[in-house]
């Protein structure tokens, strides 16, 4: 099997780290394999891949969107580096409102399988960084939401202070304003 699939502290979240075969021309790596994603327990199909490219310093999220348009989405850093979150809001969850964040970056190779009922951000820790995701439902733009990054009761620490971030994230409401 060319992944190693590791339970990350939140119920659901997945590290995936690929094999990476590495020589003097380069490297080579499979970044998907649906027999082996399915039997490490990641739901298919993948329906939309989605594909951003941020200056250092930019923060995107923390984005969900509502049942019954939830996504799951198989998150990696093709150029760069991120850290990227993923915070539980499933209801009845023993981790709700609990994130977890890690580095992403070209040169580790490592993915995230966030679950539906996730938020998800990420900031950009290096000029010029590409994260692409796979996702399990489309976009639905009624369906779209959002927590604000810098909520106090998530508490995230993130390792950008000065962040570059959208009018419409922003304004995002507190998660006890949508609970």
């Amino acid at each position: 099997m060319p992944f190693t699939f590791s339970p990350g502290p939140i119920e659901g979240l997945l590290i995936i780290e690929p094999r990476v075969y590495i020589d003097d021309r380069g490297f080579f790596m499979e970044s998907f394999k649906a027999r082996d994603f399915a039997a490490a327990g990641i739901p298919g199909p993948f329906v939309q891949d989605n594909h951003s490219q941020s200056r250092r310093g930019t923060l995107r999220g923390l984005h969900f969107q509502r049942e019954p348009y939830a996504q799951g989405k198989l998150v990696r850093v093709t150029r760069g580096a991120v850290w990227d979150v993923a915070v539980d809001l499933r209801p009845g969850s023993q981790s709700f409102a609990k994130w977890y964040g890690l580095e992403l970056s070209e040169r580790n190779h490592l993915m995230l399988w966030i679950p539906p009922g996730f938020a998800h951000g990420f900031i950009a820790l290096e000029n010029d960084s590409e994260l692409q995701y796979k996702c399990t439902a489309e976009y639905h733009a009624p369906s779209d939401s959002g927590i604000r990054w810098n909520d106090p009761d998530l508490a995230i620490t993130w390792p950008i202070k000065d962040v570059l971030i959208s009018p419409k994230d922003a304004t995002l409401p507190y998660l006890k304003d949508i609970i």
